[in-house]
């Protein structure tokens, strides 16, 4: 027995994906998610989906500039998904908010945060998002 093991069974921790593929961000915001969630992590949407599919997330950070599925299918994908379609989305952009209007994208993400974004201001959005989607349950 160990008190680690317990505080986990007593207090589970939520489940953080991290989709990005530049290799140094997204270990940047896997090792500083870690002290507070388990992390989950992907270089590409396709791989995400999968990941997502497997282990249903608390929250889904995902850059928006992604290979093979970028981040405006991934995030159709689970707002189209009757078992996901209520996970808090974070997008990571490049671009502001009327950069992405103007695209003629729709925003169906929760929180934007422009790039480059600090990890704390990540971890900020992401407890939030957290916080508040236990209010509603």
């Amino acid at each position: 027995w160990r008190p680690s093991f317990y505080a986990r069974m007593t207090n589970p921790r939520q489940t953080v994906v991290i989709v990005e593929d530049h290799e140094d961000s997204r270990m940047m915001y896997v090792e500083y998610l870690r002290m507070s969630f388990d992390v989950l992590e992907a270089g590409d949407g396709q791989r995400a989906w999968e990941i997502i599919q497997e282990t249903p997330p608390a929250v889904v950070v995902t850059d928006l500039a992604l290979p093979r599925v970028d981040g405006y299918e991934l995030i159709d994908r689970i707002r189209t998904d009757g078992r996901l379609r209520e996970t808090p989305v974070v997008a990571l952009s490049g671009y502001s908010a009327s950069d992405l209007t103007a695209s003629g994208k729709p925003a169906r993400w929760d929180v934007e945060l422009l790039k480059p974004c600090l990890p704390e201001q990540l971890l900020e959005a992401i407890a939030r998002l957290v916080s508040g989607r236990k209010s509603k349950g």
